[in-house]
């Protein structure tokens, strides 16, 4: 029944073709007689490249990149593709045709725009036949060349057969990005994160941020990052090769103004906050220091400094530079200023000298829009070239009414939803796809360039990352296609497991049971004192153990949904269990088991009353409680290890224990 809800979804995108192909292509023809391409074993595929135009030396790179990715494709089915001579492109032989009508003919802007990744991409019995304005575009027909042999090749007598198509597409978004929050005391394992590029170039991403407020191990501020396992210098050079390589543009981005905490906590740097004393911010539990304060030209000394050791490592001419949620400006010592010419001004005068000290290194300044949102008399006064990046992380999203207002500037801004995996341990699908599918079509029709997916790890991370693999490749989708997008947005009622076929085959390597339990768990929020604003009701009976349960957080929780859902993980884990266990599953596994015990903690507190808090239930009960907590965070390394660096790791287990310490009164 899913995999059927699935292709109906996909039949039903005017021209577009069945589950097969994602992000699904603008047309697709697929001739009722034409005979199929075979592939005969053991015999190389003739190459054939004709590039028009003078290809200078770096466009040349690129080709190279793109037949890289060609070859790729053709490995997936055990042939190889090599360079075509006389007459080895005749007879048994196969011949792939690749041309290129401009290489290079986009070059020369100071901050450069993705080139024309339109492309032409046809298979007969003759061959295969790729045509594209530009290399990124040969690479792109690559991506959709490998789904179409994984999905619909088949082995034959002769050989490795494949039926005759013909497509030509293009994205409707310029910039098509991810974005993962690498603060929140999850730093990704290189190799998980080049597995996770790959993974992108095939739903065709082109742009990658890795948030950064702490994590990258500046020379002499060790002070700051000691502990976090940040990246140095040597990783972001490879990283940005990694990208380039895949023609996916890597952009430093590192905050600025507010979410500085995790420098400002320390005494060398809290000379330089708004509230040196401590603020209390939505991102700690404990007040500490938050934003940079505006008016000390230190903190401009400062910035240009990390600006300075940053943004060499970074072949992208963009930069992200935060200066978003300034909770506490004119709370502390710009209160004299924000008194004489308000907030809104002294937030654009800090705005606008670090735009300078951006431009001064010849790069475009990003910057995330809410605070100008909030003050619109700001938008015409925002520096003409910085690109505001408008971003609201609900299905319901007033995007529609933001994104008319940036327009209306004329200036470049882009559009950024999220993937709903945060405040959750299993995500949030139904709240993601709606997201992201109201995101593009309000931004399209708006005039956004750029669709810029968030992955946010707020209060500790502890959703592994499995989870928000399935929605930053529904979200690509959509940024590529955004009549995908508007088909998906015009079934808000469609049910989560439409999409198993797409998560199976082209998020989870074929693996079924990782792919129905992602979607299993990201369907729990509904059913369990769900939907609330951007969380889940298991999650915040974690996080505010320390409250009762008469906040609207926890108004739809009752003990029979509780019960429902302690039943539903139980089935969960059962299914994982049947299963050769990898990291992956294990990881699942765990999040099932801490859900279980959120679980089991709500249904004695419901017992106990609303009004009564965590640490007045029955000695007994919460010892118990305490003790399981305690060994579900015993084992949150093993899984945690297996993708992601050590650093942060005890600070995430360290509010599991609070929880259970809270329980326990230790």
């Amino acid at each position: 029944m899913a995999a059927r809800m699935q292709r109906d979804f996909f039949h039903g995108l005017r021209n577009r073709p069945p589950v097969s192909l994602w992000p699904p292509p603008r047309r697709v023809e697929v001739p009722d007689a034409a005979d199929p391409l075979v592939l005969p074993p053991g015999v190389p595929v003739a190459l054939h490249v004709t590039a028009a135009g003078a290809a200078q030396k770096e466009c040349l790179e690129e080709l190279e990149f793109a037949l890289a990715g060609l070859r790729s494709a053709l490995v997936s089915t055990g042939q190889r593709l090599v360079p075509a001579r006389a007459g080895n492109d005749s007879g048994a032989g196969v011949a792939c045709r690749v041309t290129v009508d401009s290489p290079g003919a986009e070059r020369g802007r100071r901050v450069d725009v993705p080139t024309d990744e339109s492309y032409r991409l046809r298979i007969g019995p003759d061959g295969i036949a790729i045509q594209a304005a530009t290399p990124t575009g040969v690479f792109r027909a690559s991506s959709t060349l490998k789904q179409w042999l994984a999905s619909r090749g088949r082995p034959a007598a002769a050989g490795f057969a494949v039926p005759a198509v013909e497509i030509e597409d293009r994205p409707d978004f310029p910039i098509r990005g991810a974005m993962l929050d690498v603060s929140r005391n999850r730093v990704p394992r290189m190799d998980y994160l080049e597995r996770l590029i790959d993974r992108l170039a095939d739903w065709k991403i082109n742009h990658l941020q890795l948030y950064v407020e702490h994590t990258y191990a500046y020379a002499d501020h060790e002070d700051v990052w000691r502990d976090a396992s940040p990246f140095t210098a040597a990783e972001i050079r490879k990283l940005d090769a990694c990208c380039r390589e895949r023609f996916i543009e890597l952009t430093p981005n590192q905050n600025s103004f507010g979410h500085f905490h995790r420098w400002l906590i320390h005494d060398r740097y809290r000379p330089l906050a708004e509230v040196p004393e401590g603020f209390r911010h939505p991102f700690s539990i404990d007040p500490e220091p938050f934003s940079l304060c505006a008016t000390d030209p230190r903190v401009l000394e400062l910035l240009s400094g990390l600006y300075d050791e940053l943004l060499p490592h970074f072949g992208s001419r963009r930069f992200n530079v935060g200066l978003d949620e300034t909770f506490d400006l004119g709370r502390g010592r710009s209160a004299d200023a924000c008194e004489e010419r308000g907030e809104p001004a002294v937030y654009l005068d800090f705005l606008r000298r670090v735009h300078d000290l951006v431009t001064e290194r010849d790069r475009q300044m990003l910057f995330w829009g809410d605070i100008i949102l909030e003050h619109p008399e700001l938008i015409d006064r925002v520096p003409e070239d910085a690109v505001a990046l408008c971003w609201g992380y609900d299905a319901s999203h007033p995007f529609e009414d933001q994104c008319a207002r940036l327009a209306a500037s004329d200036r470049e801004f882009w559009v950024c939803p999220g993937t709903s995996s945060w405040h959750s341990f299993g995500g949030r699908l139904q709240n993601a796809v709606g997201n992201l599918a109201l995101t593009a079509t309000a931004g399209s029709e708006a005039g956004a360039k750029g669709f810029l997916i968030t992955d946010w790890g707020d209060h500790g991370h502890l959703q592994p990352p499995a989870i928000a693999e399935l929605p930053l490749s529904i979200g690509a989708g959509f940024a590529w296609s955004v009549d995908a997008a508007r088909e998906a947005a015009s079934s808000p009622e469609r049910n989560e497991q439409a999409w198993l076929d797409h998560a199976v085959r082209l998020v989870y390597d074929g693996d079924e049971t990782l792919a129905r339990t992602v979607i299993d768990l990201g369907a729990i929020d509904l059913d369990c004192g769900g939907p609330v604003v951007n969380g889940t009701t298991l999650f915040y009976l974690l996080r505010f153990i320390d409250d009762d349960l008469t906040h609207r957080r926890f108004r739809r929780l009752t003990m029979a949904t509780l019960q429902r859902t302690y039943a539903r993980l139980t089935a969960i884990r059962d299914r994982l269990n049947q299963v050769e266990s990898d990291p992956s599953h294990a990881a699942l596994d765990w999040t099932c088991r801490v859900m279980t015990w959120c679980c089991q903690l709500g249904a004695a507190r419901l017992a106990a009353g609303r009004g009564l808090l965590a640490g007045q239930l029955p000695p007994k009960v919460r010892a118990t409680l305490a003790a399981n907590l305690r060994h579900i965070a015993g084992d949150l390394p093993a899984v945690w290890l297996a993708t992601s660096r050590e650093g942060g790791l005890r600070e995430s287990r360290d509010l599991l224990l609070r929880a259970a310490a809270v329980l326990d009164g230790s």
